[in-house]
């Protein structure tokens, strides 16, 4: 459960954002930032289900919130956008993801990151980085 320090944080976030600080907006900010996982819309939209939130309001809410700032949206090449949060601890800052091969599962790589924009040729204008290891997670490698 979310403290009251925190919710007042969270609206005066959204606030600042110049988003609507609706209950279901800070639902679906506070889980994805709370989950050590990007998740896809679908994850989400189950989390949330204990909470009746139709699945078009669950996923209206993270794209707003990416496009706020709020979330970054990243596509690992199977064409389901996953949205982790950002912030200070977690920011723009580019590192890779880990991509199960087998069961789809995305996860941060913990302590690695990388600054290939300092690296880049002067005449590429990168706008993002994205960079993925492939391979089995523990689940499916056993």
């Amino acid at each position: 459960m979310i403290s009251r320090v925190q919710l007042e944080e969270l609206r005066a976030e959204l606030r600042q954002r110049e988003l609507r600080a609706t209950p279901s907006r800070i639902a679906v900010l506070e889980l994805i930032r709370s989950s050590d996982t990007p998740l896809s819309h679908a994850e989400a939209a189950d989390r949330l289900a204990p909470r009746a939130w139709d699945r078009a309001t669950i996923y209206r809410n993270l794209t707003d919130l990416a496009d706020a700032g709020l979330l970054r949206r990243m596509d690992h090449g199977d064409h389901i956008w996953r949205f982790e949060a950002v912030r200070d601890d977690h920011s723009a800052s580019e590192h890779p993801h880990f991509v199960c091969v087998e069961c789809g599962g995305v996860e941060c790589l913990p302590g690695v990151e990388l600054s290939a924009k300092r690296s880049a040729p002067r005449a590429v204008r990168i706008r993002e980085v994205e960079i993925q290891v492939r391979g089995l997670c523990d689940a499916c490698a056993a």
